[in-house]
């Protein structure tokens, strides 16, 4: 039996989670839900050039015109889908819960194609090309066209129903939190069709306290466990099925999913979505509101990537011989391993081991480590010039590789100093919102190497977060460009 109140809450939240029901794992392969969208636009694309070369051919042939120009037909229907696809996706056509949806929206495809046809007899009158397009060679046109554009949507919303029925389509990874009335009127098929969100672990919230001044010790455990779970699973968001009356607790479930660096998004609740099943809106998908966004888009973390990518595989081709001097002068200066491994928290607070070159005879991994001094014994001969020069830290180009780290970011400390200072400083936890760096903004404003005060210690977590909520590449730039001053000057490095 729970011997204390925090253990009670803990296996609640856990019975919550069998009761509400476990979310299967497939290892078979399944095809990004985005995917969908785009695969509806290429082939709209290509069904309006296609119809543009086979339409004008057509009336040329039966008008006794020799048929030639298929290129100016070709580049004639490119300009057509290109402003059909703008239009079409302004209107939502290309959004999953449009193409999957059981209200058919040919009128809308077919009205949208007539203004685009149109738009296109004007552009031929003013360019003065009638030569090769005719008014019948246009009308042909777009009559083949809109004729052929609902029934490639149809084959196309069959398709995508057909790979949402194997189960071969994945959405956004996500863990779903919310009351269990709300939760047993979702299904995973409805949040992939309406949210694109495929449900990896759901949790259900204990009902609401009379107090509304904060959450009650259950509902933080349930929380807990839902942020946990996203780290452990690899979860891209964090969803809430909460009934939108309930405002106040709704903010202080928000303030405690600060401390997630995922993006929390609510789900329009029963009464929302059965106003939205009105047959005026039935063709529009359903809409998830996000009220905390993480640090950086997907658009920044791809670019964040690429440039740790190509600059760690730069700089090993760079550094090579000072990396490869150093592990021989560590071999035979001490005994011991070349390269240091120790546990540290990464981006969401899951753990990874960092590299480093073995500096001291001690590799302290342990529930105490206690940080290098100046003039500490520990360190070796060889160490304190490596120490002194940073060439320690090179290895953890192959965590950057790896994905584990950034070349730029909050600097990783030891699980034990994590723990320490997490229960010193309410906002320690938010420096994992970015994946650690091998250096970073506090550490080229002098808050480098040891931090004998939580003052310190309270700066550079300062830096840090004015660090995540100002990234730009231009910014990581400044940093590396920095850092190289900063090695050279040798200010706290021991």
């Amino acid at each position: 039996m729970p011997n204390s109140s925090g253990e009670l809450a803990s296996s609640e939240a856990i019975l919550s989670r069998d009761s509400v029901g476990s979310v299967s794992k497939e290892s078979r392969l399944r095809f990004p839900h985005a995917m969908a969208g785009y695969f509806c636009a290429g082939v709209d694309f290509l069904v309006i050039i296609v119809s543009s070369i086979l339409g004008c051919t057509i009336y040329r042939a039966f008008s006794g015109q020799v048929v030639s120009n298929f290129d100016a037909f070709a580049l004639a229907g490119s300009v057509a889908a290109i402003l059909y696809l703008w239009m079409a996706h302004a209107a939502g056509f290309y959004q999953f819960g449009s193409i999957v949806s059981s209200h058919a929206v040919y009128r809308k495809i077919i009205n949208r194609w007539l203004v685009v046809g149109l738009l296109l007899a004007l552009l031929a009158f003013l360019l003065k090309v009638g030569a090769i397009f005719s008014r019948g060679s246009i009308v042909t046109f777009v009559a083949l066209t809109a004729t052929a554009l609902p029934v490639a949507r149809w084959a196309v919303t069959r398709a995508i129903k057909g790979v949402v029925s194997e189960g071969l389509l994945a959405g956004r990874r996500a863990v779903l939190v919310g009351s269990r009335d709300e939760l047993a009127a979702l299904d995973g098929e409805q949040l992939l069709k309406d949210f694109g969100l495929s449900e990896i672990d759901r949790l259900a919230l204990p009902s609401p306290s009379l107090s509304t001044m904060q959450l009650t010790r259950s509902e933080l455990s349930v929380l807990n466990l839902a942020m946990e779970s996203a780290r452990q699973e690899g979860a891209e968001a964090i969803v809430l099925a909460v009934s939108w009356s309930e405002s106040r607790r709704l903010e202080l479930i928000r303030e405690r999913m600060r401390a997630s660096p995922l993006p929390v998004q609510l789900l329009p609740d029963r009464i929302v979505r059965g106003l939205t099943r009105n047959l005026t809106f039935a063709w529009q998908p359903n809409f998830a509101i996000e009220i905390k966004r993480g640090p950086l888009s997907r658009v920044e973390h791809i670019l964040k990537r690429v440039f740790d990518v190509v600059g760690a595989l730069a700089l090993l081709l760079l550094l090579w011989p000072p990396i490869l001097i150093a592990a021989i002068a560590i071999k035979l200066d001490s005994a011991g391993p070349v390269l240091f491994r120790q546990r540290r928290n990464g981006f969401n607070a899951k753990q990874f081991r960092i590299l480093k070159f073995r500096t001291m005879t001690v590799t302290e991994d342990a529930d105490k480590v206690v940080q290098a001094t100046r003039f500490d014994r520990r360190v070796t001969r060889v160490g304190r010039h490596l120490r002194r020069l940073s060439v320690d830290e090179l290895p953890q180009l192959f965590n950057v590789l790896k994905g584990d780290m950034s070349l730029v970011g909050p600097r990783p400390h030891a699980l034990v100093h994590d723990i320490q200072y997490g229960e010193i400083m309410s906002d320690y936890a938010f420096r994992h919102h970015v994946k650690p760096g091998i250096t970073g903004w506090a550490q080229v404003n002098g808050f480098r190497g040891e931090t004998r005060q939580v003052e310190q210690m309270q700066r550079r977590v300062e830096l840090d977060l004015w660090y995540i909520n100002n990234w730009s590449l231009l910014l990581d730039l400044k940093i590396l460009l920095r850092t190289c001053i900063e090695v050279a000057s040798a200010r706290n490095a021991y």
